[in-house]
C-alpha cells in the first residue's frame, strides 16, 4: 500500500475489496472517496490508468496524483500537447516500460471526442462521480461502455439519488453482465396509468428484490457506506426565510406574459443605490411553453425578487463568518456580489470559467458563491458552516446536486454546527421544489400543475 495514513473506514473498504478489480465506491461526501479511489487504482498496477471526472475536479486530480504518487507520469488530457504526449506513452510503455504506470485525467464532456481512446486494452478506468452515466443513451454514457477496460473503479456519494434504475450502466461496467430489461423486471416496480392525453405511460411506482440487488452488487465489488455509520460529523441545521410573492411573480403565474420594471425591483432599501448590476429599465417575459415558464418563475423569485436580495443583505450584515452562497443565474450572482462589495465582504467564486478561492482561504469574513454545475459535486469548504441557498437547482441531476452541494461544509475536518438558510418565495414554485427536493424527487413540469 501507498504511504498514506488511510482512516480505519477507508482501510476497511480496501481490504473488503481486496480481491475485487472491478470495485465501486458509493461512499458519502466527506469520507474520502478520492483517496480510497485513487489507492485501489494504484494496486491494481495497471501501466495505463484513466480517469473521467468533472471538468472542475481536473486540476484536484492531476495535483493528488502528482503530490501522492510520485511514480505516476500524470497528464491532463484536456491540454493538446498533454494528451498528444499520454497517447504515445500508451503505444510506447506497454510494450518497452511494463513497470511504468501513467495517469491520464479527461473530462466527461471531451472524453467522447477522444475516439482513440477506444483503443485502450489492459487499462484501469476510474470515473469520479458515476453518477453522471446513469443516461446511458448520453454520448458520454455510450462512449464509456463501449470502453473496454481490465479494471473499473467507481466514485459517487450519490450513484442513483435513491432511483435503482439508475444503476444499470454502472452495473454492466463492473460486470454484472444483465441486460437492461431484465435488470428492470427484477428490481423495478412500474405500472401504466393515463396521462392524461388518453393514453398510458409506465411509470416507476416503487422497487423490489431491494435486498438482493445490494447483495448482486456486493458480490461484484460495490460498497455503500454513509457518513453516519462511520464518522460523528457535527450537527445539520436547515432553515427557511419566507418572503411574500411579488405581485409581478402572480401577475406572470396567471398570464405567462409581463412587462417588468426591473429599476423599481432592485434597488437598496434606502432607494441610495442600486446593486451595481447594468439592466435595461424594462424587459419582457414569456412563458409560452413549460421551459420558458419555469426559467421566468424561478428568476421572478430570485434576481427580481427585491425583498429577496434585500434578505440576503440583512443576512450578510448578520454576521462575519464565513458563508457559502449557492445560486444558479449569472444575473443572482451579479447583484449578489454588489451586495457584498457594498459592505466589504471579500469574495471568492466558483463558476463556468472561475475558480477563485483566496478569499474564501485567506479571509475568515469572505462571501464564496458557486454556481451549482460548477461546484455542488465538488470542493472542501469546511472552512465555512454557514450556507445560503439563494435559489434551488431544478431538473434533471438536482437531487444529486443538493444532496452533494451540503457536504461542501458538513465533511471531515468540519467541527461547528452546519448551518442551511433557504431563501423561499411563500407558495411559489420554489417551496414546490425544495419539497421535491427532500422526498428524492426531480421536479420539471410538474410545477405549473395545480395543486
Amino acid at each position: 500500500m501507498n504511504e498514506l495514513n488511510f482512516m480505519p473506514h477507508q482501510n476497511r473498504v480496501l481490504n473488503q475489496t481486496e480481491h475485487f478489480n472491478r470495485v465501486a465506491y458509493y461512499l458519502d461526501m466527506g469520507l474520502g472517496k478520492t483517496f480510497v479511489g485513487a489507492e485501489k487504482m494504484y494496486l491494481l498496477n495497471n501501466t495505463v490508468n484513466l480517469v473521467i471526472c468533472q471538468k472542475s475536479k481536473i486540476d484536484d486530480w492531476v495535483q493528488h496524483f502528482t503530490e501522492h504518487y510520485p511514480d505516476y507520469a500524470v497528464f491532463d488530457l484536456t491540454s493538446k500537447s498533454q494528451m498528444v504526449t499520454f497517447r504515445n506513452r500508451v503505444e510506447t510503455d506497454k510494450y518497452y516500460k511494463p513497470d511504468s504506470q501513467i495517469v491520464g485525467v479527461v473530462n466527461y464532456d471531451l472524453v467522447f471526442r477522444r475516439n482513440w481512446l477506444l483503443t485502450l486494452d489492459n487499462f484501469t478506468l476510474m470515473l469520479d462521480e458515476s453518477s453522471l452515466i446513469t443516461n446511458e443513451n448520453a454520448k458520454r454514457s455510450k462512449f464509456i461502455l463501449k470502453m473496454k477496460p481490465e479494471s473499473v473503479v467507481l466514485l459517487s456519494g450519490t450513484p442513483t439519488a435513491g432511483k435503482y434504475e439508475r444503476l444499470w450502466s454502472q452495473v454492466r461496467l463492473l460486470g454484472w453482465d444483465i441486460p437492461k430489461k431484465a435488470f428492470w423486471n427484477s428490481y423495478v416496480d412500474t405500472r401504466w396509468v393515463e396521462n392524461g392525453d388518453g393514453f398510458k405511460q409506465e411509470v416507476i411506482v416503487g422497487y423490489k428484490h431491494v435486498e438482493h440487488l445490494k447483495k448482486k452488487l456486493a458480490e461484484h465489488g460495490a460498497v455503500f457506506m454513509k457518513t453516519s455509520e462511520v464518522l460523528d460529523l457535527p450537527e445539520q441545521v436547515e432553515q427557511k426565510i419566507m418572503f411574500k410573492p411579488t405581485k409581478e411573480y402572480q401577475f406572470f403565474i396567471k398570464n405567462s406574459y409581463l412587462m417588468l420594471d426591473i429599476k423599481n425591483l432592485i434597488q437598496f432599501k434606502d432607494d441610495s443605490d442600486f446593486y451595481g448590476v447594468d439592466v435595461t429599465p424594462r424587459v419582457e417575459l414569456v412563458g409560452d411553453n413549460s421551459l420558458t415558464k419555469t426559467l421566468y418563475a424561478r428568476q421572478l423569485c430570485g434576481q427580481y425578487h427585491k425583498e429577496k436580495l434585500e434578505g440576503f443583505s440583512d443576512l450578510v450584515q448578520s454576521t462575519e463568518d464565513r458563508l457559502i452562497v449557492f445560486y444558479n443565474f449569472t444575473a443572482e450572482y451579479e447583484a449578489m456580489k454588489a451586495i457584498a462589495e457594498r459592505f466589504e465582504r471579500p469574495v471568492s467564486v466558483v463558476r463556468g470559467g472561475e475558480d477563485s478561492r483566496t478569499a474564501y482561504e485567506r479571509h475568515n469574513n469572505s462571501i464564496t458563491f458557486i454556481q451549482y454545475q460548477a461546484g455542488a459535486m465538488g470542493g472542501n469548504f469546511q472552512k465555512a458552516n454557514k450556507v445560503i441557498y439563494f435559489t434551488l437547482p431544478l431538473g434533471k441531476g438536482s437531487c444529486d446536486l443538493w444532496e452533494q452541494s451540503k457536504k461542501r461544509v458538513h465533511r471531515i475536518g468540519q467541527d461547528n454546527p452546519c448551518f442551511y438558510y433557504y431563501l423561499l418565495v411563500k407558495g411559489s414554485i420554489e417551496e414546490k421544489n425544495l419539497a421535491a427536493l427532500q422526498e428524492g424527487k426531480e421536479l420539471t413540469d410538474e410545477l405549473f400543475k395545480e395543486s
